[in-house]
C-alpha cells in the first residue's frame, strides 16, 4: 500500500497558507535547527493491532517502517483508558482526573481546555513553532455546553488555546455534529440550511436509528441509534447542514490531505502538527480501497486505512526533504475495543487476532490493555534505529519533554504533572519514568514490575463491549513480569508492596510528590 507523495495545486497551498498567516504574525523568531514535530494520535488502536508489535493477521508496513527507523516502546501509557481525558492530559500536562468535566465529552460540549490554560501548542508557539490540529478533537468547543451556534464562527475554539490552524471533527465519528470545522467555522455550510444539534431532544420529522432501522446501513449493537446520518445511527440529534456533512468513507483521506497541506505550507519553518485520526474508532467505514481487504471486517480494514495515512505522511516528509529534521511520535489515545456500538462483524471476524496483545482488558479498563498503547518514536540521528525499549513512559510527560527539546522554560503551574523524560522518549534512557499513573473507573499505579489498582465498587465487566473493567472492592496487585495478563492478584501475599504503592498513588493525588503546582493551590 505504498503511495506516491501528494502533489498539491499551487492555489490550494496559497489558500491554506493565507488561512494561518494572520495568526502567525506575532510568533517569536523561529529556529530552523529545531525539529518539526509530527504527533500521530490513533484512536482506539490496541497494542496488538500493529504487526511490529506481533500482529500476524494484519500487516501495517508504514507503521512498521517507523519501528525499523526509530524506537518501539513496549511500556508506554496513555493516562486514561478513554479518549477525552487522555487527550486532555497530553495537551495540558495535567492528569484529567484533577479537573471536573473531563470525562468522555458530548459532541456539543463546551471547551474543556479553556483559553486561560497554558497548553502544549501554546508552549511550542513560544518556541517559534507554527501549530496545527487536524482530525478528531473531542475536547469541546464554545463557551457553554449545548449553546453553540454552529452556523457562525464558534468561540472559543482551538486558536484560543494555541493552535494557529485547525481542521477538526467536533468530537468523534459516532457523535453529532457530523461536519468538519476549520478555524472555528463549519466547512461547506449552506446558510439556507442551518445546523441544529441537541443531545436531549429529537427533531420532529428527522429520522433516527431507533425509529427507522430500515434506513440503517450499519445496525447498532448498543446505543448509537439517534440521528441517522449517511445511513448510520449516531449519538445525539442533528438537523440541517446537509451540504456540510462528512462522508464517512472519506474521513481518513480528507484529514490526511489537510495534514499534507499543512506540512507543505510550513516546510520552511518549525511546525507542530497534532494529527488525530478517526481510525479506528467506530463507526468504522473504510474507503473502498480497504473495504474487505483485511479479512477481519471493518475494524481490520480501518487499521489498514490508518496505516495508509501514516504512509502518506511519511512519504510526504521524504518528498519535501523533511524526514531528517522531523520528530515523529505515533501512539494511541487508549486501548482497543472490538464491539463499541455497531454490528460491524468485528467480533465475528476477529479470528486469532488479539488487539490487546498479551494483556488483559481494553478501552474503559483499569487493566493494562486499557492504557498500555502502541508507541513509536523516530528522529533520524537522534533516536536509535530499530530499537525496542522497555522504558516506562507516560503521555503526561510529552509536554515537559518537548519543552526541554525546544529549550522552552515552563512557568510555575504550567503542565503541573508533566516531567522531562526526553531521554526516555528518544530511546536513550532504558528505565524511563519512576512510576506511571493510569485512570479508568479506578486509579492505578505501575512501578517497575508491580501494578497496583485501588479498590473500586464499579461493575467488573461491561456487558456491552465485553470488556473486563478491572474493578474490585479489594486492592489488586500484579507482578507484570511473570503475569502480564494480570490474572493472579497477589495483594494478600505482598501487603508491604500494596501499602507502598497505595501511599505513592495517594501522594500523587494530593500533589505531594514534588511536582510543581499552581501557587494558588498551595496550602
Amino acid at each position: 500500500m505504498n503511495s506516491a507523495p501528494c502533489i498539491l495545486a499551487l492555489t490550494g497551498v496559497f489558500s491554506f497558507t493565507a488561512s494561518v498567516s494572520s495568526l502567525a504574525k506575532e510568533r517569536p523568531q523561529s529556529n530552523r535547527n529545531q525539529p518539526n514535530i509530527l504527533f500521530i494520535f490513533a484512536d482506539d488502536l490496541g497494542y496488538g493491532d500493529i504487526s511490529c508489535n506481533g500482529a500476524r493477521q494484519i500487516s501495517t508496513p508504514h507503521v512498521d517502517r517507523l519501528a525499523r527507523e526509530g524506537v518501539r516502546f513496549t511500556n508506554a501509557h496513555a493516562t486514561a483508558s478513554t479518549s477525552t481525558p487522555s487527550r486532555y492530559s497530553v495537551l495540558t500536562g495535567e492528569y484529567a482526573w484533577r479537573r471536573q468535566g473531563t470525562g468522555v465529552a458530548r459532541g456539543d460540549a463546551a471547551m474543556i481546555i479553556t483559553p486561560e490554560r497554558k497548553t502544549l501548542p501554546d508552549m511550542l508557539q513560544r518556541a517559534g513553532y507554527v501549530t496545527g490540529a487536524i482530525g478528531k478533537w473531542h475536547l469541546g468547543l464554545g463557551s457553554e455546553t449545548g449553546k453553540q451556534n454552529w452556523n457562525e464562527r464558534i468561540s472559543p475554539a482551538l486558536e484560543d488555546i494555541g493552535f494557529d490552524y485547525s481542521f477538526i471533527m467536533a468530537a468523534t465519528g459516532d457523535r453529532v455534529p457530523c461536519v468538519y470545522i476549520e478555524n472555528g467555522e463549519v466547512v461547506g455550510l449552506d446558510p439556507n440550511d442551518p445546523i441544529e444539534v441537541s443531545y436531549t431532544t429529537p427533531f420532529p420529522g428527522e429520522p433516527t436509528g431507533k425509529d427507522n432501522p430500515e434506513l440503517l446501513t450499519m445496525p447498532s449493537s448498543h446505543g448509537h441509534n439517534q440521528a441517522l446520518i449517511n445511513g448510520i445511527g449516531r449519538i445525539g440529534y442533528m438537523k440541517g447542514g446537509k451540504s456540510a456533512l462528512w462522508k464517512d468513507e472519506e474521513i481518513a483521506d480528507r484529514i490526511t490531505e489537510k495534514a499534507l497541506e499543512f506540512i507543505e505550507a510550513h516546510q520552511s519553518e518549525p511546525f507542530f502538527l497534532y494529527f488525530a485520526t478517526n481510525d479506528i474508532h467506530v463507526p468504522r467505514v473504510p474507503h473502498p480501497r480497504f473495504a474487505g481487504k483485511s479479512g477481519m471486517g471493518p475494524r481490520g480494514d480501518a487499521i489498514l486505512s490508518f496505516d495508509y495515512s501514516v504512509g502518506k505522511l511519511l512519504n510526504h516528509l521524504d518528498s519535501l526533504g523533511l524526514t531528517e529534521n522531523t520528530l515523529v511520535i505515533l501512539t494511541s489515545d487508549n486501548g482497543p475495543v472490538v464491539d463499541d456500538g455497531y454490528r460491524d462483524d468485528a467480533v465475528e471476524k476477529l479470528g486469532d487476532h488479539k488487539p490487546w496483545g498479551n494483556m488483559r482488558g481494553g478501552k474503559y479498563s483499569s487493566f493494562e490493555a486499557g492504557t498500555c498503547v502502541p508507541t513509536l518514536v523516530r528522529w533520524p540521528g537522534h533516536t536509535p534505529r530499530n530499537r525496542t525499549s522497555h522504558a516506562a513512559l507516560s503521555q503526561i510527560d510529552l509536554f515537559a519533554s518537548l519543552a526541554a527539546l525546544t529549550g522552552t522554560s515552563l512557568s510555575e503551574g504550567e503542565a503541573p504533572d508533566s516531567r522531562n523524560e526526553l531521554s526516555a522518549w528518544l530511546g536513550k534512557d532504558k528505565s524511563g519514568r519512576e512510576y506511571v499513573v493510569e485512570k479508568a473507573s479506578a486509579a492505578s499505579l505501575l512501578q517497575g514490575v508491580w501494578k497496583y489498582i485501588e479498590p473500586n465498587n464499579g461493575i467488573k465487566k461491561d456487558s456491552y463491549t465485553n470488556t473486563e473493567l478491572g474493578n474490585d472492592k479489594r486492592p489488586q496487585l500484579y507482578r507484570l513480569d511473570i503475569d502480564p495478563g494480570e490474572k493472579n492478584n497477589v495483594a494478600e501475599e505482598y501487603p508491604d508492596q500494596v501499602a507502598k504503592l497505595s501511599f505513592l498513588l495517594e501522594t500523587v493525588k494530593q500533589r505531594q510528590d514534588n511536582l510543581p503546582m499552581n501557587p494558588k493551590e498551595r496550602k
